[in-house]
């Protein structure tokens, strides 16, 4: 009787070893890869750590409609023989339950050049394709929204949203803390 038992044990064992659950994250590019693919490979990259004050701080979160959740953030410019190439973010932030982050590079000026999934950690399913993030480049700040003629996309409205307000953020950010600033 006790073989029969352990024997049942050992097979209850072996089958919840063998439940696994799917496993979703992928990492599509390092940081190095990424910011290769933002400025070259013969660009020089030097990083840019961003400490806005009180004032700052809430005029980014008015530009970009969210509340920061740091009192730092860093930007890595691209350089070619001095002339400034722009600017890149990595922002990371929770879609669902799990995250997605982003590379977010903009223009000398400022504009939207390129959004580059790094990393996602949700379905494959929810993450927004490439052609998508094209309808936002060169698009203002004030115009990056939903209600302003940006299209969402059907069973990825969590994934999509989060995208926006990650490049709303990171505009934000330039404006007020580079542009305004003379920084670079």
């Amino acid at each position: 009787m006790k073989t029969i038992r352990q024997w049942g044990f050992f097979m209850l064992f072996l089958l919840l070893l063998s439940i696994t659950l799917p496993s979703y994250a992928t990492i599509f590019y390092s940081k190095n890869e990424a910011l290769e693919l933002a400025f070259g490979k013969e660009a020089q990259v030097e990083q840019l750590s961003l400490f806005p004050d009180e004032q700052q701080s809430a005029k980014i979160q008015e530009l970009a409609k969210v509340k920061l959740d740091s009192g730092l953030f860093t930007f890595y410019v691209g350089k070619a023989q001095d002339k400034i190439l722009g600017y890149a973010a990595i922002e990371s932030t929770t879609v669902r339950t799990k995250p997605e982050t982003l590379m977010i590079v903009l223009t000398p000026e400022g504009e939207l050049r390129n959004v580059t999934t790094l990393a996602f950690h949700e379905p494959p399913e929810y993450l927004p394709p490439e052609r998508w993030f094209k309808q936002l480049y060169k698009r203002p700040l004030s115009e990056m929204d939903f209600n302003k003629g940006v299209d969402g996309i059907s069973g990825a409205t969590l994934s999509t949203r989060a995208a926006i307000t990650s490049v709303r953020k990171v505009m934000a950010i330039y404006q007020v803390m580079i542009k305004n600033q003379g920084k670079h």
